[in-house]
């Protein structure tokens, strides 16, 4: 197609937005509900991404050391768990440091602190809290702890217990929600991008419906499926255009009401969300809003080309 083609077509195209003023303002409308539920769906998974990305920060499995385990020891199973790649962090707790963690923890409790002064000497070994890259990992981690013969055997033995499997339910349960999450938020979002496009076609058809004596003199005298199809997809385009452009501009005040509002609720700022990816959700929305109206174009001239 030559560029003087192409100009004709982005012309023709701009023609038919200007010329079906209530049919392009009511597709545009349609398009802009349907960007916005589109918009609302990035939202809530970025709402459940960080609601997830907490509560995996919060899990974590803690190695409890006998009292008295030889700190060597412990600091050389520390430097080794830090080179694990399954591991992001581990944080060592003397026997002291659990001690007065234990009684801020419990600082209301007068029997618990006075059984702890009773018995004199400190009751608790050291720990060692490790998180792992990702929740995944924390059963390979455990495994690797239980089953190195060097720290387990009896009488050498360092590590008392692992509360790993008192966490494994937590763990599997925080992987599960977040599978399920993912696949929920796909099905989701397609079966949205499926209503969209029959209803952006069903309103575009409309419109090509107005031109379909033009559309038949066009085939009558010649002219080939490109150049008939052309201006109607240039249309849709520019009707996903200003849908996109309206949609940005309805989202700065409906996120800055949720961030004000709703921030506690949602642990997550909206409005700060939309702002920092910005140019990220504007790539979103153009490009859904452009796609949605140029496969509805060319789906809703398809039926008259084919007659």
């Amino acid at each position: 197609m030559s560029w003087i083609g192409t100009k004709r077509i982005i012309k023709s195209g701009k023609t038919n937005f200007k010329r079906s003023g209530a049919v392009s303002l009511a597709s545009i409308l349609v398009m802009t509900v349907t960007l916005l539920v589109i918009s609302f769906m990035i939202f809530f998974q970025a709402v459940l991404n960080f609601s997830l990305s907490q509560i995996k920060d919060k899990v974590d499995i803690t190695v409890y050391f006998n009292v008295g385990a030889s700190e060597n020891k412990v600091m050389e199973l520390k430097s080794y768990l830090e080179n694990l790649p399954e591991v992001s962090s581990a944080t060592y707790l003397s026997a002291d440091e659990v001690l007065a963690r234990f009684q801020t923890k419990h600082s209301d409790d007068y029997l618990t602190i006075q059984a702890i002064k009773e018995v004199g000497d400190n009751p608790l070994g050291a720990q060692i809290n490790i998180k792992a890259k990702d929740a995944s990992k924390y059963e390979s981690i455990a495994k690797f702890l239980e089953g190195d013969s060097d720290l387990m055997k009896v009488e050498t033995a360092v590590i008392d217990k692992i509360n790993y499997h008192q966490n494994k339910v937590i763990i599997d349960r925080l992987l599960t929600i977040a599978d399920q999450s993912q696949k929920l938020g796909f099905l989701v979002t397609l079966f949205l991008v499926i209503i969209s496009i029959l209803i952006t076609f069903n309103t575009i058809r409309l419109a090509i419906y107005i031109s379909k004596e033009e559309i038949g003199v066009m085939r009558l005298v010649g002219a080939e499926n490109k150049y008939i199809r052309g201006p109607f997809m240039v249309t849709g385009a520019i009707y996903g255009i200003v849908s996109s452009a309206i949609t940005l501009v309805l989202l700065f005040p409906v996120t800055a009401w949720f961030g004000k509002n709703m921030a506690d609720f949602l642990n997550v700022n909206l409005f700060s969300y939309y702002v920092s990816n910005w140019f990220q959700v504007l790539g979103i929305i153009l490009c859904s809003g452009v796609i949605l109206g140029v496969i509805s174009s060319f789906l809703a001239v398809r039926r008259y080309l084919n007659k």
